[in-house]
């Protein structure tokens, strides 16, 4: 997908939402535990009732391979239904991966070309030849992380290069933008922590960001979109437990498009406030 057709996307819904897929056995309906493959279904009944407001899903990796092959089965299953379905929502296989050439090469191959997702988080930490075979996948996009969601981000991505003044997520994009490019690269930026937006939009201007964190680790929409909006909007905003668990019953999809709902509201306003819809 190109940067102006995920632009496209995000005018004709008015929406910028991203909807996490951490998908786990132990938090889905328990009526669904009777079926051949419950992770599939519970998917496949989110997906049904919030396609019309997404422009992404994120399934989390982890929450798939923690399973075997049977979690890797239904990841499978959930892509390839999202593609024949809805083909033009942006997929994105959540797998912070950073490995040697070699092996990312591996991981690349297995995220674009077998599994068919439209772009991977990597970790940028072993440097440049760990990123460059991702980015040789035409079409396909690289989310490195910047600044994470987690409370323990401080721990070392805030470390100032005395000889720079710049701190490491700022040393991460000043060293990494020239790699890709706005077509094919993004960030990663938690809710969690808006203030620093302004400082990456500075060094990225034009790339898009992934945002996770609203929700549920108490991100606030308004100001993300306040420091992060550029003119093809370039915000990509993930909730993932916020609307796939705002209920564990019977009536979970219901209540999964309420809250997606409410989201792509106010991501209408914010758009159509700043003339990008």
């Amino acid at each position: 997908m190109t940067k102006e057709q995920l632009f496209e996307q995000i005018r004709t819904k008015r929406s910028f939402l991203c909807v996490g897929l951490d998908s786990d056995l132990k938090k889905i309906p328990e009526y669904l535990l009777s079926r051949e493959d419950p992770i599939f279904e519970f998917n496949k009944a989110i997906i049904d009732a919030t396609y019309d407001l997404v422009v992404a899903y994120k399934p989390n990796l982890a929450f798939y391979e923690v399973r075997g092959a049977t979690g890797w089965n239904s990841l499978v299953k959930t892509v390839k239904y999202i593609r024949q379905n809805h083909p033009n929502i942006f997929i994105i296989a959540d797998a912070k991966r950073g490995d040697i050439s070699s092996t990312a090469n591996m991981y690349a191959q297995a995220y674009f070309q077998m599994l068919r997702c439209d772009a991977v988080t990597v970790s940028p930490y072993l440097g440049q030849d760990s990123v460059m075979p991702y980015l040789k996948h035409d079409g396909k996009w690289t989310i490195l992380l910047a600044i994470t969601s987690n409370e323990s981000f401080s721990d070392f991505q805030l470390i100032e290069n005395k000889a720079t003044g710049k701190r490491l997520f700022e040393e991460v994009i000043s060293n990494s933008i020239h790699w890709g490019s706005d077509a094919n690269m993004m960030y990663v930026v938690g809710a969690t922590h808006p203030d620093y937006l302004k400082s990456i939009r500075k060094l990225a201007p034009d790339h898009f960001l992934l945002v996770p964190g609203i929700g549920e680790q108490g991100g606030n929409l308004s100001k993300v979109a306040e420091l992060g909006l550029n003119r093809k909007c370039g915000l990509i905003v993930n909730s993932s437990r916020g609307i796939i668990y705002a209920d564990i019953t019977g009536n979970f999809a219901s209540a999964a498009r309420e809250r997606a709902k409410k989201l792509q509201q106010e991501m209408e306003s914010i758009l159509v406030s700043a003339k990008l819809a």
